[in-house]
């Protein structure tokens, strides 16, 4: 069993964050740990709060899995602040972790900002040089590359600026257009897109946390990067399809519609 471990926000209400992550990980049949870099206080209306963790006490959680039970890969999420970015590559160098897979987290689904102005910009110098695969959302995407990324050529255009800053592979999501949900794969010579038609479903949150973990998951069990990235949009396309409507807003997807496909199937 491959061991993945997420480095991310705890989200209170369990649809994003390190609660989507492990659930990912876990239906996809693989052992899920956490480093926890923050906790919000949030629900499907909004984030109402967001407490960081301490820097030693981020180092120790790290340091306390890898040295202990190692990881086949990791995802990084929401990290708030450049100390927390700084703290997290010096332990991901120093334990040697790979394949890395970065969500740029930078703003909830509900508008509120969870990685601060500094923090972007230590994510570019010092995290995206390490990553294998970097998965920004339209906005997420203009601001690491500088321009808005509006449409189909545009997320091309981010995708090669993007790449310049260091990763072997980038995927922009194109989860913000308007149609049918492109998302647009770039290696730095090719491109390749996966497109599934739009689904008329506002349960879409912790989307960008759940694909990330589906795919470094998959990745840990040896497919290669367009196939683990085919395979997490459908898994992501799925949990959309079948998201829970809790709540006054956006409610969650549901991660366990991977099983219930499966059990459809058997």
């Amino acid at each position: 069993m491959k061991r993945i471990l997420t480095i991310a926000g705890s989200d209170s209400g369990g649809g994003a964050g390190i609660q989507a992550d492990l659930k990912t990980i876990t239906v996809l049949g693989s052992y899920g740990m956490s480093a926890i870099t923050a906790l919000t206080a949030q629900n499907t209306l909004g984030v109402q709060g967001v407490h960081p963790v301490p820097i030693d006490f981020i180092k120790l959680q790290m340091a306390s899995v890898l040295s202990d039970y190692g990881a086949d890969a990791a995802k990084t999420g929401m990290l708030a602040t450049s100390e927390i970015v700084l703290t997290v590559a010096e332990q991901l160098r120093r334990y040697g972790v790979k394949p890395l897979v970065v969500d740029p987290v930078m703003v909830a689904k509900s508008g509120d900002a969870l990685l601060s102005q500094d923090a972007r910009i230590t994510v570019r110098e010092v995290l995206l040089p390490m990553a294998h695969v970097v998965t920004p959302n339209l906005p997420e995407a203009s601001e690491l590359c500088g321009f808005p990324v509006e449409d189909l050529d545009t997320m091309k255009e981010a995708a090669k600026k993007i790449r310049q800053l260091g990763p072997r592979f980038v995927v922009v999501k194109g989860g913000h257009l308007e149609g049918d949900a492109v998302d647009v794969l770039f290696d730095g010579e090719n491109f390749q897109t996966f497109e599934t038609p739009r689904l008329n479903n506002r349960n879409t949150h912790g989307t960008g946390c759940t694909f990330s973990a589906a795919l470094v998951t998959l990745l840990a069990q040896g497919f290669t990067v367009p196939e683990a990235v085919g395979e997490a949009k459908k898994f992501i396309t799925r949990a959309i399809a079948m998201g829970l409507d809790f709540g006054s807003g956006q409610g969650p997807t549901n991660h366990y519609a991977y099983l219930l496909r499966s059990q459809s199937l058997s």
